[in-house]
């Protein structure tokens, strides 16, 4: 979730007990040569527990140098993306494209594995469109390389996130390989991420939009389904507390230009979940001083519902 998954946010839901979260896709070739637009945005977590670093793109040199990079500076996981969609990567045949070419999808996977010494992991989609659903192929494949995880999205390329994501289809991966293999799409709470796991056969499950607005989620779902010790989930003035800084990491990480505009996608999905009243929203939102938003906060939050942990 490029964009999205920044430092500031991931930083906020591992701090409620997440097991694994991924940084911002970057693209490889663009980390190598460290455009300062890539590094701002992918302060990557190297130093993080907890934390895979996602690579992107379509050359094995890249790739491989990425890979070498984010290792030295410390990442614990390299994770491949073959999943993105969105036009503007797939049209640079890379993303969920490679699944086209499952032949050199897998040169890219055997330089990466070849490259580092921690585990690497994978994320792609059932496949192309409906006549090319390949996954649990290109699964098996990837196990042979050396991959030792792999994220399946229930959704083909084409299909973007329309639709519902198809759990039961990611069975055929799961009987594919032996490596743990991870649910994803739709899963939003205990309740989905239970049905995903019992029609995918899946070993765990990966939230990404489900999360926004509610960074405890994952930490929510696997107390329910694990037994880890369930996050204590702010109400009322510790809501507003978690928010403001939030919002305040988010201002320092990118700078308060950056960061202002960066920010009204959170406080909107916070808005959200709280059921701030449109004029209260509208006020937040258009602000263009920190100040207008910290001082609107309590009120915008007002009406949030309680929430309990399970």
């Amino acid at each position: 979730m490029a964009g999205i998954t920044d430092r500031p946010f991931r930083d906020l839901v591992a701090r409620f007990g997440a097991g694994l979260v991924v940084s911002e896709m970057v693209a490889s070739a663009e980390m190598v040569m460290a455009k300062p637009s890539v590094r701002a945005r992918a302060e990557l977590g190297y130093d993080a527990s907890r934390t895979a670093v996602q690579i992107a793109g379509r050359e094995a040199h890249w790739m491989a140098e990425a890979a070498r990079i984010a290792e030295a500076q410390g990442a614990a996981i390299i994770d491949i993306n073959m999943g993105c969609p969105a036009k503007k990567v797939t049209n640079g045949y890379s993303g969920s494209a490679l699944m086209r070419d499952p032949d050199h999808a897998l040169s890219l996977i055997a330089a990466v594995v070849g490259a580092v010494k921690v585990p690497v992991t994978l994320k792609t989609r059932l496949g192309w469109d409906d006549a090319m659903l390949n996954a649990p192929q290109i699964a098996a494949r990837a196990e042979s390389a050396g991959v030792q995880m792999i994220t399946i999205h229930g959704r083909t390329r084409c299909q973007f996130y329309k639709g519902q994501a198809d759990w039961a289809a990611i069975r055929a991966v799961s009987d594919a390989v032996t490596i743990p293999v991870i649910a994803n799409g739709d899963i939003i709470d205990a309740p989905s991420a239970k049905r995903a796991l019992a029609q995918s056969g899946a070993q765990g499950v990966m939230v990404g939009r489900g999360a926004q607005g509610r960074p405890w989620v994952l930490a929510q779902i696997a107390a329910t389904l694990y037994g880890t010790p369930a996050p204590q989930i702010p109400q009322g003035a510790a809501l507003c507390e978690m928010i403001g800084g939030h919002y305040t990491a988010i201002l320092g990480f990118y700078g308060q230009d950056l960061g202002l505009r960066v920010a009204r996608k959170h406080l909107g999905w916070y808005m959200d979940e709280a059921l701030t009243p449109a004029d209260l929203r509208r006020v937040i939102l258009t602000a263009k001083s920190p100040d207008v938003v910290l001082a609107h906060l309590s009120d915008a939050l007002a009406h949030a519902p309680e929430r309990v942990a399970a």
